[in-house]
């Protein structure tokens, strides 16, 4: 599978579509459909992977796809139980993973078959694929993303993990799902918000892998804002051959390789710390904040046409995103990038784009530079 540019997608076939992410033994196929969650417990049972669906979720997602998870799975013969932790990354904790964890062991009878269906955006993604890759030293989970984030990224490749106090998926696992069940109707009901978040994993996209996708954005930017079915699927479906294209080379995030997937995160991860998690700095949100950084940075090192950092600040723009930042301390923002997993070695980081399409990843930015690109922000 290649991870290079996406011209081969076709826009506006809405037939299912599958992606093979090859790993031996621990491959596994990424399903991408519309309005097909129906067929989600016969895709499961032939699996072979258990009888007692334990669904995580949270309140809101339960109330929206809630009945129909459970008529799929009980149609399939699973006995099925629902598990909610709060609507927020507050739930990548501690305290609600033992919660899960101990809930799971009291249902954990005798001959029972326990597996795991995440069922919800990257918070829930990345809490119970956490929980399955410990319970038991794991049990198998699928993925069911409900947000445009997790159909495009977090759901894909096996990277779970909880927060600490000091920083974001400090504690974590490489723990690959059986299934990945993306069905974009889901994105109907997602609140505008997150469906503008959701767009700066889709910006990362394009400038790691793919000129062409970055054009579509580009252009058409709109009907996909306005959910229109087969760009919101051939965006789905671009993003994931790219990641599972990059997951097959570097599994493990060891070889230098999947790093790039960390484009905007290095300054957007530090973003959130020093938000404390709040909604008024998403994921997305603090990601678009942390590629217009990195963007910056490439420009004042004369690796980025100026021609280029603006095509990704106007597109950035134009989709709604942040592209300022307000209520946060710079010099906390700065110290929480120190304790981000990305800087190693006694040094930073980043991940840059030089290009549209084309990114390189540098060691060691010198910290005035950095300094200046979150002033940049301001």
């Amino acid at each position: 599978m290649a991870a290079g540019d996406v011209s081969g997608a076709i826009i506006g076939c809405n037939s299912m579509r599958r992606i093979r992410l090859d790993l031996k033994k621990r491959s596994y196929n990424i399903r991408i459909s519309y309005n097909e969650i129906d067929k989600l417990g016969s895709f499961i049972k032939k699996l072979k992977i258990g009888t007692d669906a334990i669904v995580i979720s949270n309140p809101l997602v339960k109330k929206l796809f809630g009945s129909k998870i459970q008529r799929t799975l009980a149609s399939s013969g699973f006995r099925v139980k629902f598990e909610l932790v709060p609507d927020s990354e507050k739930a990548k904790s501690e305290k609600y993973c033992l919660r899960l964890l101990n809930n799971i062991s009291r249902l954990d009878g005798s001959g029972r078959g326990i597996f795991i269906v995440a069922l919800g955006g990257g918070v829930i993604g990345d809490l119970a694929g956490f929980v399955a890759s410990i319970y038991r030293r794991g049990i198998p989970y699928v993925q069911v993303p409900t947000t445009l984030l997790a159909q495009v990224d977090s759901a894909i490749g096996g990277k779970v993990a909880i927060d600490l106090d000091i920083g974001k998926n400090l504690a974590g696992s490489f723990y690959q799902p059986r299934l990945v069940f993306s069905d974009t109707a889901l994105l109907k009901t997602l609140p505008k918000s997150d469906l503008t978040s959701g767009m700066a994993e889709v910006i990362k996209y394009g400038l790691i892998s793919s000129p062409r996708l970055f054009k579509i954005l580009e252009h058409s930017y709109t009907k996909i804002l306005r959910r229109d079915k087969g760009l919101l699927q051939h965006v789905v479906h671009a993003c994931s051959l790219i990641k599972a294209g990059i997951v097959e080379k570097d599994e493990h995030d060891n070889k230098d390789i999947r790093v790039i997937l960390n484009l905007g995160h290095t300054i957007g991860h530090a973003i959130e710390a020093a938000a404390h998690y709040s909604k008024a700095y998403s994921h997305g949100q603090a990601v678009a904040l942390g590629i217009l950084a990195a963007s910056f940075i490439s420009k004042e090192s004369g690796s980025l046409l100026q021609t280029d950092y603006l095509r990704i600040k106007s597109l950035v723009k134009k989709i709604g995103l942040k592209t300022t930042l307000k209520g946060l301390d710079p010099e906390d923002i700065l110290s929480r990038q120190e304790h981000d997993k990305k800087f190693i070695h006694g040094k930073n980081r980043f991940v840059l784009p030089v290009g549209i399409g084309r990114v390189v990843v540098k060691e060691g930015i010198p910290i005035s530079l950095v300094k200046k690109a979150i002033s940049s922000l301001l």
